[in-house]
């Protein structure tokens, strides 16, 4: 909607919607913060629920609110998938998490490592799982293998996720 008034010929439309949306935005905000006290003050067994719950854990990342700490949140990430992982002989072990970066430095363990399966493997369940944790994450960077690979392996190096300038999942007005 913010790009439809963009495009507007009234400029001015689109200052006042943005800065609707950043006033709603600061108000919900300021709400579920004074939820999240409320409840770690009240009701603290009602907080892993919360941090549980995905809908309201983006909420709470939004708002700078976990009580998680980045590196935290990419280690949980990295434990759900592990026996995925370890069901093909597999690991995957954190190097390394740049905040500043918003990097996350990886490597591969076991069978998953070389293996022609592990970028797929890779791509799509440990990236998946630690994004979805950990929005705020924009590198995620394998070590690469130190032995020479076999014949058939992959080596797997993921690069920046991309920067949208909307977004993507919108549909784009005619």
């Amino acid at each position: 909607m913010l790009d439809v008034t963009r495009a507007s010929p009234d400029a001015r439309a689109y200052a006042r919607a943005e800065e609707l949306v950043s006033l709603l935005t600061d108000l919900y905000g300021a709400g579920l913060t004074r939820i999240a006290e409320l409840a770690g003050e009240h009701a603290p067994h009602l907080v892993p629920h919360l941090i549980a719950d995905e809908l309201v854990a983006s909420l709470m990342l939004v708002h700078g609110l976990h009580p998680d700490g980045l590196a935290q949140r990419v280690e949980v990430a990295l434990e759900s998938v592990r026996p995925m992982l370890a069901g093909h002989g597999g690991d995957v072990e954190l190097l390394d998490v740049d905040e500043d970066a918003a990097a996350v430095h990886l490597r591969l363990l076991g069978s998953c490592d070389g293996c022609p399966s592990s970028a797929s493997t890779l791509q799509n369940a440990v990236e998946e799982a630690i994004l979805a944790a950990a929005p705020e994450i924009a590198i995620i960077d394998v070590e690469e293998p130190t032995e020479t690979p076999g014949p058939g392996s992959v080596p797997i190096t993921l690069g920046p996720k991309p920067e949208y300038t909307s977004c993507p999942a919108e549909p784009v007005a005619p």
